[in-house]
């Protein structure tokens, strides 16, 4: 499991200010996270979730924080690259923001996990450009 730091943009729909933060791709994450502390930092707007998630650790135990309770929609920039995207919201997050698995499965971006640099040559057909 390998993880390597990247700036993107984030915005929310109707909002004219961008926020651009350094993220975290994690390959051993499998949602993608903002921190609770972030969201309200930046006055993001949260969806309530109609049932609660429960997160397991890596060895299979359920995470000491609180269920992850809300989403928030966002917009994501990378270089001239753009997606909306839902991120689940959680408590006690060391990093602003973390794309896991999914993410890096369905961008399926170029990534050299040694210099850490990530190019974006392959683009699902619905991708925006």
């Amino acid at each position: 499991m390998r993880k390597v730091t990247v700036k993107i943009g984030l915005k929310q729909e109707d909002d004219k200010k961008e926020i651009i933060v350094d993220v975290l791709l994690d390959s051993g994450v499998m949602i993608l996270v903002m921190s609770l502390e972030f969201v309200r930092n930046n006055k993001f707007r949260k969806k309530k979730l109609e049932r609660l998630i429960y997160i397991r650790n890596v060895d299979n135990i359920f995470n000491h924080e609180e269920p992850i309770e809300h989403t928030v929609e966002i917009e994501l920039f990378y270089k001239e690259h753009k997606k909306i995207t839902v991120i689940d919201v959680i408590e006690g997050q060391k990093w602003s923001v973390i794309l896991g698995m999914p993410c890096l499965a369905y961008h399926n971006s170029e990534i050299n996990w040694k210099t850490e640099e990530v190019k974006m040559t392959r683009y699902p057909d619905e991708y925006e450009k």
